[in-house]
């Protein structure tokens, strides 16, 4: 790598790295679209529409900062989620959805 690859990497590094969200129709819930890197929220808003929907796929953008999101573990599944089981009336089986209501 030359010193100004090196250079340009290093700035990479230090710029804040966002995650996108496209919610592609009213009504469906976002989906993570990939990552860039931004100095600010309002740059990665600007970014994340030129680089994500660049053919009007989006109605809506979040952008998160990566630092800000905490994630749980893979291994702690058993102890995150398997309390719920016993917790039936968590479950939506018990509620009939009207077809008119789409998608929910």
């Amino acid at each position: 790598m030359t010193s100004k690859n090196t250079t340009k990497q290093s700035a990479i590094n230090m710029t804040p790295l966002w995650e996108v969200f496209i919610r592609s129709r009213n009504g469906l819930a976002h989906r993570h679209a990939g990552s860039i890197h931004a100095i600010d929220a309002d740059t990665a808003l600007q970014a994340a529409r030129d680089v994500y929907t660049r053919r009007n796929e989006g109605v809506s953008i979040w952008v998160v900062a990566s630092a800000n999101i905490t994630a749980s573990d893979p291994q702690d599944k058993a102890e995150l989620f398997n309390a719920s089981a016993n917790k039936i009336y968590r479950h939506p089986s018990f509620y009939d959805i009207p077809d008119e209501v789409g998608h929910m």
